[in-house]
């Protein structure tokens, strides 16, 4: 049997429990039923224990089609007797905003239906075998997305019109209003273009893409108080905090409240290549602190010369750092992230993206890095950890200027910047996500 897509990971979580997300976290829903085949209720009932969904009181069989599905959750709350209001949505629209539920919420005050809608950028033809009938005007068309929001007793009366009708095609649930209750007014709220539903295999590249371009609000700066109220006493074990950006987090981070180790060979004599050495590191920091929150790994070289003028020690010293001690860190990690729920940080280049010339190993490294935080990030969901990787634009940082020299400041990213952006990181719930920090 083939995964639903609902099922599917994106982001560290699947794509139902980002749905499921919005509408725990939005304050004016009071209760979520998921409705859902039969053969996969026990994965839903599988998520919901795990996610802790304190707002999902019921999780209800399906049918075949999706008129089935509404009637089903119709018929569990008409046996309630109360009149309230029902906010249907799809499953696999993860990127449902805010606004469009309150917007909805509030226009049921005036209005028995509401539906969602984007104006439609493309030309609509009307088809009949083959040949276009009609062609409407576009200005007033629109194309329809989730929530649809009701009345109960609304589109109850209007699924009860239906089910009489022996000619009842599926619709959309204000389709079936508009039919069979041809005088009640539907108004529509409008929708956003982010709000796609995932359908087709090539939707979801593009909702790991939405999802990274979420990451904007992490350069948002916040007031020191808030800082300091999430990081007061927390413990960060941080490799490569000798200079640049591991420097500046380590700094930010214990001026905000938190316990910071600082590991790294000029620090420490601390090779991230040696699972010894990392595993030392991160007992001494247990048994001084007795916990730690969060595990930051920015440790790297780059050697910026073509491959085949490379020395192979270079070359094994190179990945051996970059890669090697991104494994044994993760590895080590785990225990104890595992008990404080924490955050596992890496790092990445802007050269992941395709190997450049005189950049083969830092590039396929960095890369590597890239999957080494998507995989984990699913491998450790359970444990309650978070993996998370920061992929910052050209930085002025020691290791820059040894390799490209003296540079435009104004061309490059200042560390402290990408340092705010991954403690905002840390602040998070997201995992799985490459959060890019570019010059703004």
């Amino acid at each position: 049997m083939s995964i639903p897509k609902q099922f599917i990971k994106i982001a560290g979580k699947t794509i139902i429990e980002h749905t499921v997300d919005i509408f725990e976290n939005h304050e004016l829903i009071d209760e979520i039923c998921i409705v859902a085949h039969p053969d996969w209720i026990w994965r839903i009932e599988e998520i919901v224990n795990h996610g802790n969904y304190g707002k999902v009181k019921k999780i209800i069989s399906g049918g075949k089609e999706r008129k089935d599905s509404s009637l089903s959750a119709i018929r569990s709350y008409e046996l309630e007797g109360e009149e309230i209001n029902l906010v249907f949505h799809d499953a696999v629209r993860p990127f449902l905003e805010k606004r469009v539920i309150d917007e909805c919420i509030d226009k049921l005050s005036e209005y028995n239906a509401i539906d969602v809608a984007i104006p439609a950028t493309d030309t609509i033809i009307e088809v009949e075998d083959d040949i276009i009938k009609n062609i409407p005007d576009r200005s007033r068309m629109m194309q329809g997305q989730t929530p649809q929001c009701f009345r109960l007793s609304t589109i109850s009366k209007a699924y009860s019109e239906a089910m009489n009708d022996r000619d009842f095609k599926p619709t959309d649930d204000c389709g079936v209003v508009k039919r069979y209750l041809t005088n009640e007014k539907i108004y529509v709220v409008r929708g956003s273009v982010r709000n796609i539903k995932i359908t087709y295999a090539g939707d979801i590249f593009l909702a790991e893409k939405l999802f990274q371009l979420k990451t904007v609000e992490f350069y948002k700066r916040y007031a020191s108080g808030d800082y300091q109220r999430y990081f007061k006493d927390k413990v960060f074990a941080i490799f490569g905090a000798a200079y640049g950006i591991g420097y500046e987090i380590a700094r930010l981070a214990e001026e905000y409240g938190a316990k910071v180790y600082g590991f790294s060979r000029t620090l420490t004599h601390t090779d991230v290549s040696s699972s010894d050495d990392v595993k030392g590191a991160l007992q001494s920091v247990w048994q001084e602190a007795g916990r730690i929150d969060f595990v930051i790994n920015t440790a790297s070289i780059l050697i910026k010369e073509s491959m085949n003028h490379t020395e192979y020690s270079d070359m094994e010293r190179l990945i051996a750092t970059n890669y090697i001690g991104a494994v044994n860190i993760a590895k080590e990690s785990y225990p104890y992230l595992k008990k404080s729920r924490g955050h596992l940080l890496n790092f990445t280049s802007s050269s992941y993206t395709r190997g450049r010339a005189n950049y083969a190993l830092y590039s396929s490294t960095k890369a590597a890095i890239v999957n080494l935080t998507q995989a984990l990030s699913e491998e450790w969901m359970n444990s309650g950890i978070r993996v998370n990787c920061i992929n910052p634009e050209r930085t002025a940082t020691p290791m820059r200027i040894k390799n490209f020299g003296i540079e435009d400041p104004e061309t490059l990213l200042d560390a402290e910047e990408v340092a705010y952006v991954s403690l905002n990181t840390l602040m998070s719930d997201v995992s799985g996500q490459i959060v890019d920090v570019k010059k703004r």
